[in-house]
């Protein structure tokens, strides 16, 4: 045993001598070696490889469907009222307001929901056209040759066994860093010092967590990232998504306390920084929680506020309904749009499927996150304008610049039945409609 540990031992001192000057310390400083890069090039040409692979023997067997991701059902945007008007047109002028052929497009529509609605496939993983050696997808890939099953055999190998400890490793040194770097700097005085070693203590542990997933990051527009005194909001699909905004640049985080593991990093954080942290019973109250983030907007010199106004994860595909909570605290709002690329990973967390350590063991066993973060021009409240539609125009922003669908359902659906206001408004739809069409009869 004594002759085991004392050739492991020099070799795991020389991994960690390593670790710590090509990874470790570039990633605190935001430098790049080129490691990720040069990885990220070998990547690519095995999943193109791969893919050619796929194709080839898709069109020599004629047994596989490229599928789309934007589900089993196309639809069309036409109104309720232009859909029964063109089943209509077979029915005779006389007869009254209602005509038994309305029936079809409700039942239709009742069809559409129980196959796949548009809101129930935002909640489940992006599909993708050809298979990334990761999972398998709806195009249900099975044996395709020898080399193939090889490639992915290796791929295994590499992400357990030399991807997953390394990644692992770089979590637990930037956890570690962040809880004894905000308390030491919080025994600190409220100064200019402490706000800017503060910032650096989150953004250096951040990065090594970043470089723990082998995140490939592209800001864009940096000339509109979020000012002291303002409010980002972003889409929310991970809750990585933190890590990748906070690698280049601080904010002010927005949460609910937790205990254990969790709690402890929020009491370190918060020791430093002027984070937000509510007790369970606070968060119900609104206005308790609009009235602490009001205080911490008005003052200039606290960090940005983070907020994902949809309160739940989408699938990377679409933005759904803002929360009009964070619209009305005033200030300046600076949104940001997030999309994350499936090929290498899939970063969206579905909670209802995945608790965090199953997702986190996903993430770190996936290729790579690779994603594009687009900050936009700050947009304010305009004249005559509620918060409600505040909320709708920064949305509508981040889907238009993220490529994303814009949807109006709430998120909380994901958990919670369609409410009552939304049936009202479709059967007021059509009673209106039966009024009219009675009315000029």
């Amino acid at each position: 045993m004594e002759g085991m540990w004392a050739v492991l031992w020099p070799l795991l001192r020389t991994a960690f001598v390593v670790l710590v000057l090509l990874i470790m310390l570039p990633a605190m400083f935001g430098l790049s070696l080129g490691i990720t890069e040069t990885y990220m090039k070998i990547l690519i040409k095995t999943l193109e490889w791969a893919t050619l692979r796929i194709q080839k023997s898709s069109e020599e067997k004629k047994t596989l469907k490229t599928s789309s991701s934007n589900g089993l059902i196309q639809r069309d945007d036409s109104s309720l009222e232009e859909e029964i008007d063109e089943l209509r047109r077979s029915r005779p002028a006389e007869g009254g307001a209602f005509s038994l052929s309305d029936v079809f497009y409700f039942s239709r529509r009742g069809i559409e929901s129980i196959v796949e609605d548009e809101v129930t496939q935002r909640f489940s993983s992006e599909e993708l056209e050809s298979w990334n050696l990761l999972t398998r997808t709806n195009n249900n890939f099975h044996y395709i040759s020898v080399r193939l099953s090889t490639l992915w055999g290796i791929g295994v190998c590499v992400r357990y066994g030399i991807l997953l400890p390394l990644r692992i490793t770089l979590a637990v040194i930037g956890i570690s860093w962040l809880v004894i770097g905000t308390t030491g700097v919080g025994f600190l005085p409220d100064c200019r010092l402490k706000d800017w070693l503060s910032e650096l203590v989150h953004i250096m542990c951040y990065r090594i967590c970043a470089r723990g997933l082998s995140a490939t990051i592209h800001y864009h527009h940096r000339e509109n990232k979020p000012q002291k005194g303002g409010i980002c909001v972003a889409n929310h699909t991970s809750p990585i998504d933190v890590v990748i905004l906070a690698n280049d640049g601080g904010y002010a985080m927005v949460g609910q306390v937790h205990g254990g593991l969790m709690g402890m990093i929020q009491r370190a954080m918060v020791r430093a920084c002027p984070h937000i942290w509510f007790e369970r019973a606070e968060m119900k109250d609104r206005h308790l929680v609009t009235k602490r983030l009001r205080d911490h907007v008005s003052d200039m010199n606290k960090l940005p506020i983070l907020i994902f106004p949809e309160g739940t994860c989408i699938n990377n595909t679409s933005v759904m309904m803002f929360k009009k909570g964070s619209f009305e605290i005033g200030g300046t709002i600076y949104p940001v749009a997030i999309k994350y690329d499936p090929q290498f990973g899939d970063a969206f967390w579905n909670s209802g499927k995945y608790n965090m350590v199953s997702y986190l063991l996903r993430m770190m066993t996936s290729w790579a996150i690779v994603c594009n973060v687009w900050y936009l021009p700050p947009m304010s409240q305009q004249e005559g304008e509620d918060a409600v539609q505040f909320a709708n125009r920064v949305k509508s922003a981040i889907a238009h610049q993220g490529g994303l669908v814009d949807l109006s359902w709430d998120g909380g659906l994901k958990r919670a039945k369609v409410k009552d206001t939304f049936k009202q408004e479709q059967q007021k739809i059509y009673s209106h409609m039966l009024v009219k069409d009675d009315s000029s009869d």
